[in-house]
């Protein structure tokens, strides 16, 4: 097997990423409704964070819920891949991946509220 380095591989990791991305709109509700969050609460960081940092930290914070989600998502198609039969292991994978996106929109809550309440 041949393996790819340098610009050829630069190419196909981000073509492999926007597929990832693609999929992800397509095929995960939840994705769909954190990128349209996303595309009002960014630009809002912008005129609502009075510093530099205050922006970065708001900015983050809404793409961390993103890329929780992603994960979240990927773990649930290995689990339902790997059988659709209830299972405790599989529950307790699904379970805690929601539970670290769940996690993840606290810290939106705790950053955003602390920049515009504190």
């Amino acid at each position: 097997m041949h393996k790819t380095t340098g610009l050829t591989h630069l190419i196909n990791s981000t073509k492999y990423s926007l597929q990832g991305l693609k999929s992800a709109f397509k095929h995960e509700t939840a994705f769909r409704h954190e990128c349209f969050l996303a595309v009002i609460l960014i630009p809002l960081a912008f005129f609502l964070g009075e510093t530099k940092i205050e922006i970065a930290l708001m900015i983050s914070s809404v793409l961390l819920v993103m890329v929780v989600e992603l994960l979240n998502s990927a773990i649930e198609a290995v689990v339902d891949r790997i059988g659709t039969e209830h299972h405790e292991l599989s529950g307790r994978a699904k379970d805690q991946g929601s539970a670290a996106v769940f996690i993840a929109l606290c810290i939106v809550g705790v950053v955003w509220g602390s920049i515009l309440f504190l």
